[in-house]
This record gives structure tokens, sequence and C-alpha cells, in this order.
């Protein structure tokens, strides 16, 4: 590892533990001892988002951890994370992870349900191979230990899963998985997996997933071959970008699409 990124490293740690306080650019940068556009350079180079990006997702993990385990008001929510604005706290958390705060703190209820409905479900096939060379996206996830659960994979449009994925489904088992005519752009893959025993809570904010990212964007477009994908689940890191999407929103869809 080069010094560079020790040094964003380094800043990322302090981000997590001081992530209740103002944490400006030029904060940041000074911590690191650079300039701030060099270091905004290498703090993207690291972790695909801007700091004013990353910082602004961890606080918005944090709402979503004030709502389940505290009796704050959303306006006080908001405030705490630095929204002095109740209708743009609520926009903002409604298209990051998909529903209304208050919606979010009354979705620990339905967890269990949809994980039950999964678990009942006879072994689902995943998506059928087609001839197709162009706009597809295969490969096959594995994990470093034994899993038993389900694992929920996507292809979204920026290097943090929030929001819905464009294309998104779940996987009953490791092994292979594929998305076919996916519309060509730059995407970026990513997946997490729950076991079948997760709390409620650990769910709606995945702190402690399994969780892997293709190392590199993928670019699908007319007559220009996808690199077969290869992922390995793994525990979680520092640096990871939080898992904003609510992630029963995904499992309730694919629930409904089978039906």
């Amino acid at each position: 590892m080069n010094h560079s990124s020790q040094d964003i490293d380094e800043v990322i740690a302090y981000i997590h533990d001081y992530i209740n306080e103002p944490l400006p650019l030029t904060r940041l940068a000074r911590y690191a001892a650079y300039s701030p556009y060099h270091f905004s350079r290498l703090f993207k180079q690291k972790t695909g988002l801007s700091p004013h990006y990353y910082v602004s997702s961890l606080k918005l993990q944090r709402a979503k951890d004030l709502l389940l385990t505290t009796d704050l008001t959303v306006r006080d929510i908001g405030m705490e994370i630095g929204q002095q604005s109740l209708g743009t706290f609520t926009t903002r958390f409604t298209e990051k992870v998909g529903m209304t705060p208050a919606q979010f703190r009354k979705s620990p209820v339905k967890v269990s349900g949809y994980l039950q409905s999964l678990k009942q479900l006879p072994h689902w096939s995943q998506q059928s191979h087609v001839d197709c060379q162009w706009n597809k996206v295969e490969g096959t996830i594995e994990a470093e230990s034994s899993f038993r659960g389900v694992i929920l994979i996507g292809l979204f449009t920026k290097p943090i899963p929030e929001g819905l994925p464009q294309y998104g489904t779940l996987l009953s088992s490791l092994g292979r998985f594929a998305f076919n005519d996916v519309r060509p752009g730059v995407y970026y893959l990513m997946a997490t997996a729950l076991f079948w025993e997760m709390a409620a809570t650990d769910i709606l904010v995945p702190h402690q997933t399994l969780r892997v990212k293709a190392e590199q964007p993928i670019r699908v477009g007319t007559k220009l071959a996808v690199p077969y994908q290869r992922l390995k689940l793994r525990g979680p890191r520092l640096d990871d970008p939080p898992i904003l999407i609510s992630l029963p929103i995904l499992m309730k869809k694919f629930l409904i699409r089978l039906t």
C-alpha cells in the first residue's frame, strides 16, 4: 500500500470517528496534510466518491440508525445529520433509501416476513442463459466460507449502493448470475449477502453483511463484450461506502416478481 493510500485510510477512520460533527473538505484535507484539490483527487481515486459525497452518505446511514434506535422525531434526526430543512432531508432520504424516513422506521416488522417467504420458496432458478455476446453482464459469485441465505446483486449507476439498482436480482445460492438486455452505459456491480438468521435491524442498517464490488466499472455497449465477472464475498472494510438502499425493498420486489 502506498503512502497516499494509507493517508486516505487514516482520513476515512477520522470521518467515522467524527461523523457527528461538521466535516467540510478543508477540515479533512488539513487532517491529511494535503491541499483540498489534491486530497479530493486522492480520495475519489481510493473510494470512487468525492469526500463530500462519502461523508453525506455516512451521515444518511447514521440517520437510518437513529430512526431504528431512538424516539427522536424525523425533524430532529435531520438536524442531527446537518439537514436544516425537514423537506430536504425527507426527499434525500427517500431518493437514496427507497422509502420515506417514517416508512423506514416502521419497516422492521416486515423484514422477518420477507426472509421467511424467501426461505420457503423452492430453490429458485437463476436467470436462464441467453446466447448473446452483447448487452449482457454475467459471472459467478463465491464466498470465503460457507453461506446459507440470500444474495442481493445489482448494477448501479454510481459506485455506492443507493437507490434502486438499474438491474437487480436475488440469488438463492452462490454460483452463476446474469443480467441480459442491459442498456448501454457504465455500471457498478455490487452485491451483499444476508444470512437467514440475521436480525431485522442488521438487515435494515447492514454494517456487517458480506459484500463485494467489481474492481472496475462495467461498460456495456453495442458490440462491446463485457468481461466475465468473478466476485468473492468478503467482510466489510472501513473504506466501503454504506449500503443505503433498504434491502427489504429489493426482497419485496423480487417476491412480487415471482408471484
